[in-house]
C-alpha cells in the first residue's frame, strides 16, 4: 500500500475502465488481490493466463536456441580443425630455402602472388603402388607455375616440361649430401632434391620468386576430381591404355577419379605420344575443372566447398605460409573474382634439344618475355593453336591467332606494322577455363 493506495493487479492495462490506483477508506480490509484465474473478460470467462505461459515459451525457446548456437558453433569449430589437420607442413624445404635467401629473386608486385604446383608421381603409400614400382624417391610428374595477379584480374598457369634441360643448383640429397651444379633434366630436381630443390631451379630458370608451393599426389587429384562429381571431356577417339589403366569409348562423357587421373596421365597411346600432347591434355582438364567449380557456385556453397577442401587437404603438403584452413580458404576467396576466361593455361616456349630430340630447351626470346611479363605482374594473352598437327616436341611458345597491328606473328616477334609503335603485348599458344574441355 502507498499513501492509501493498492495497485492494482499487475494485468490491469492504463486507460482501461479501471483506475490505475483504487482509494478506499482508512481502517477498511483490503481489498483481495485477483489473481489470473480470477479476471473474466467481457463475457464472463475466466481469461487465459497469458504472461506466465509467454515467459514460459519464451524461456524455452531462448534454451532451444541457445543449444542449436552452440551445437552448431562446436560442429562448425570440429570441422574447421578437422580440415584444418589435415594440411601437412613442408617444413624441410622451408627451412633448406632459407638457407639461399640471398640468391633467391626478390619479391614480385605486391599482392601479385606465385605458387608452384607440383604432381607428386610418388608410388609409395596406399592407393599409389599399382601405378608403378616404389624405387624409395620422389618424381615430379607435373610442375605448374601459378601466378595470381595482384587485381585478381586473371591467373596464369605455365606449365614446365618435364624433360626441359636446365641449370639445377647444388641441392641437398635425402641422405644429406649435396649434388653439383649440374645441366639436367628438369624432373630430376624434384627426384635428387625435392621440393626445395625444385623451387630453387625454377627461380634459377625464370627469376621469378615463388612465395608458396603445393605438392599433390595420385590419392588427392583423385579426390578432387570425385568432390566434383566429375569433370567432363570429349574423345575424338577411344582410349585403351593399360599403363595407365584407362579404357574410354569415343564421344562426350564425365570422367571421376580413376579414370580421370589415367586420362592426364596416358602419355604413349594418346595423340602422338609426347610429353607436350600430355600436357596439353592436362591443361584442358585442368581448365575444364575450374570451370565447373565456378560454374556451379561450389566456392559459394558450404555444403558443396567442404567435400572439396577436405579432399584438397588430406592431400597436399605445402609451406607454411599455405599450411591452414584459412590461408587455404582465403586463397580461394581472392580467386573468386577472376573472371573464368581470364585462367589461361600455357606451356612455356620451348622446343626439341638440339643434342637430344627426346628433351626440350627454352625458344629465346620468347621464354624471358613471358617470365618478364609474370615476374612485373603485366597482362599475359593465350590464344589457341593454330597448328592443326604439331610435331612430337612442337613449340608451346608464342604463335597469334590474328595478324592484327599490336600482335606477334607466329615466330612470337612483332609484326612490321607495329615496329615503329608501342611495344606489342605477346601472345601465347594456350587456352582459358573458359573453353572447356571439349571446345
Amino acid at each position: 500500500m502507498i499513501g492509501g493506495y493498492v495497485p492494482l493487479p499487475h494485468n490491469q492495462a492504463p486507460g482501461s475502465a479501471v483506475p490505475l490506483f483504487e482509494r478506499r477508506p482508512p481502517g477498511a480490509p483490503p481489498t483481495p488481490r485477483r489473481m489470473d484465474s480470477d479476471v473474466t473478460d467481457s463475457a464472463g470467462t475466466p481469461a487465459e493466463p497469458e504472461a506466465p505461459r509467454k515467459r514460459h515459451w519464451l524461456r524455452w525457446t531462448a534454451l532451444g536456441v541457445s543449444v542449436v548456437l552452440l551445437a552448431g558453433a562446436g560442429t562448425g569449430w570440429w570441422l574447421y580443425r578437422k580440415l584444418d589437420n589435415n594440411i601437412t607442413t613442408d617444413t624441410d624445404a622451408a627451412a633448406e630455402l632459407l638457407k639461399y635467401e640471398k640468391e633467391r629473386p626478390t619479391p614480385g608486385a605486391l599482392g601479385a602472388q606465385n605458387i608452384l604446383l607440383i604432381g607428386s608421381d610418388t608410388r609409395s603409400g596406399a592407393g599409389n603402388a599399382k601405378y608403378g614400382k616404389d624405387k624409395g624417391t620422389q618424381r615430379s610428374d607435373t610442375t605448374i607455375l601459378l601466378h595470381i595477379a595482384a587485381k585478381r584480374s586473371s591467373a596464369t598457369a605455365v606449365s614446365i616440361p618435364r624433360d626441359l634441360m636446365v641449370n639445377m643448383p647444388s641441392c641437398r640429397a635425402p641422405d644429406g649430401t649435396r649434388t653439383q651444379e649440374q645441366f639436367a633434366q628438369f624432373n630430376s630436381a624434384f627426384e635428387i632434391g625435392g621440393t626445395a630443390c625444385t623451387i630453387r631451379t625454377v627461380e634459377r630458370l625464370t627469376a621469378i620468386r615463388v612465395d608458396h608451393h603445393m605438392v599433390i599426389d595420385f590419392r588427392g587429384f583423385k579426390k578432387m576430381v570425385d568432390a566434383v562429381n566429375g569433370v567432363e571431356i570429349c574423345l575424338k577417339e577411344p582410349i585403351d591404355d593399360r599403363d595407365a589403366k584407362l579404357k574410354l569409348p569415343a564421344g562426350r562423357q564425365t570422367l571421376h577419379g580413376e579414370q580421370a587421373l589415367g586420362f592426364v596421365r596416358a602419355r604413349k597411346t594418346l595423340g602422338n605420344g609426347s610429353d607436350t600432347d600430355r600436357m596439353d591434355r592436362q591443361q584442358r582438364f585442368l581448365g575444364a575443372l575450374v570451370n565447373k567449380v565456378q560454374s556451379n557456385g561450389v566456392l559459394l556453397n558450404p555444403t558443396r566447398l567442404y567435400p572439396v577442401l577436405d579432399a584438397a587437404t588430406k592431400s597436399i603438403t605445402t609451406d607454411p605460409g599455405l599450411d591452414s584452413l584459412r590461408d587455404l580458404y582465403d586463397l580461394a576467396r581472392s580467386m573468386r573474382s577472376v573472371p573464368t576466361e581470364k585462367v589461361q593455361f600455357l606451356t612455356v616456349p620451348r622446343r626439341p634439344y638440339s643434342y637430344n630430340a627426346n628433351r626440350d630447351e627454352l625458344v629465346q626470346p620468347e621464354a624471358s618475355q613471358l617470365f618478364t611479363r609474370l615476374r612485373e605482374d603485366k597482362p599475359v594473352t593465350v590464344n589457341p593453336s593454330t597448328d592443326p598437327s604439331p610435331s612430337p616436341h612442337a613449340s608451346g611458345g608464342t604463335g597469334a591467332s590474328s595478324e592484327e597491328p599490336g600482335t606477334t606473328s607466329g615466330s612470337g616477334k612483332p609484326d612490321a606494322a607495329s615496329s615503329s609503335g608501342p611495344a606489342p603485348t605477346p601472345t601465347y599458344t594456350g587456352r582459358s577455363a573458359a573453353e572447356g574441355a571439349c571446345s
